[in-house]
């Protein structure tokens, strides 16, 4: 039996046929046009699901489940969409529009959950009795396994790393809050600190490196400055890392999982980040001389959400 496993984003539907090793073996994407009723891009998504299976050569007899990870959180029970903010959905029947097109279990969990349960199942942390994933992107998020399970929390809404309290009268957040993880540890902020940095220094490489633009700067480009000993980009990329670290260790201090994932745009910078957090992690940990957790860069990229929501529909078939 294989499973499949849906990466719905909001700009694109990532679907893919994957087998119990999470082993992808035929995949496709759509078009995610949010805005439109979710009517349309649940049957868009149905659509190319079956077009997916019969492409390569699976039938509704192979499929033993669906999995989806969402940018947002659902009811177990109902299948609903409890809210999905990136598509503008509220307490959307997601399990059952689906079914409509393919008539299996559905499971469905927040996408950087999913992405951390891929990791645990056959990427770096594969083995690991527990672990958390951060995703380093536009925002920040989190997925917590336990005993090789995603864990959510009792009401399903656990494991959002990226809005705890960093600074209580920090940086204002999206979600309403002020200071939160996700206003120091992710790519935005790289960015919004480096655009200070140089307006302040217009000598930094920084402005070479995005054509005198401002406005083009990314995290690539803080990081390939800092690379480069731009002093500049090295006093963002560090003030960077210590945020990072101060997250890492509140997650330490809370869970002491046996790993912790860095994932997300951010994480491409390989070694250059790891071997910085890893270096500066522990002058933040209470118990100086105890073992700590195991902090690695995922190995799965962009297929994460996919593999991680098939296996969502995995996991219960096999306990049953």
């Amino acid at each position: 039996m294989v499973y499949i496993g849906i990466d719905l984003g909001g700009t694109g539907i990532k679907i893919g046929v994957v087998d119990e090793k999470g082993l992808i073996l035929n995949q496709g994407e759509t078009p995610t046009l949010a805005g439109r009723p979710y009517e349309d891009i649940i049957g868009d998504m149905g659509k190319c699901m079956l077009d997916v299976m019969a492409k390569g050569g699976f039938t509704a007899d192979d499929i033993a489940a669906i999995g989806i990870g969402i940018p947002g959180i659902a009811d177990e029970a109902t299948g609903n969409v409890i809210f999905c903010t990136n598509l503008g959905w509220t307490d959307v029947p997601l399990r059952s529009e689906l079914q409509k097109y393919l008539n299996k279990p559905v499971f469905i969990d927040n996408d950087a959950t999913v992405a951390g349960f891929a990791e645990s199942i056959c990427g770096v942390s594969a083995g690991s009795h527990s672990s958390v994933f951060m995703t380093l992107g536009t925002g920040v998020g989190g997925g917590i396994v336990i005993d090789g399970r995603p864990w959510s929390g009792f009401h399903g809404v656990g494991s959002e790393i990226g809005h705890i309290p960093m600074d209580i009268g920090g940086e204002p957040c999206t979600c309403g809050n002020y200071g939160c993880v996700e206003r120091y540890c992710s790519a935005t902020a790289i960015i919004r600190m480096g655009k200070q940095m140089m307006l302040q220094h217009p000598d930094s490489m920084m402005y070479d490196l995005c054509g005198g633009d401002v406005s083009k700067l990314n995290a690539k480009i803080v990081f390939d400055a800092a690379k480069e000993n731009d002093d500049y980009a090295m006093k963002v990329f560090h003030k960077y890392v210590d945020y990072l670290c101060k997250g890492i260790y509140t997650i330490i201090a809370f869970l002491d999982p046996e790993m912790i994932v860095l994932g997300g745009g951010v994480s491409k910078a390989g070694s250059f980040l790891l071997d910085a957090v890893r270096e500066r992690i522990p002058r933040y940990l209470l118990f100086k001389t105890m073992p700590y957790s195991r902090i690695e860069i995922a190995q799965l990229g962009a297929d994460a959400g996919m593999i991680g929501a098939a296996m969502l529909g995995r996991a219960p078939i096999k306990e049953a």
